[in-house]
């Protein structure tokens, strides 16, 4: 089954799409979201959110500033401060 994974800033949504699995730049430390995770809220320290597509396959790398995530019944939602895009 694929995580539904959504990054939002307070101006736009940027991504909102399933994926295999997303590390999330913690502020106490880096964490991975499967489908199926215990739900939990933290917030995200300035760096790095990894979205792997697929199992096994190389992570696209979307850096984030500030912010919090969320994981619930839908999945995945990233709230974060400011997003720098590709």
């Amino acid at each position: 089954m694929p995580l539904h994974f959504e990054l939002v800033t307070p101006a736009k949504l940027v991504r909102s799409e399933a994926v295999h699995m997303v590390v999330v730049p913690g502020a106490e430390g880096e964490f991975g979201v499967l489908e199926g995770h215990a739900p939990f809220m933290s917030t995200i320290r300035d760096g790095a959110v990894q979205v792997y597509k697929t199992e096994g396959g190389a992570p696209e790398t979307i850096a984030v500033r500030g912010g919090f995530a969320e994981v619930g019944d839908n999945g995945l939602t990233i709230l974060a401060e400011h997003v720098d895009e590709a």
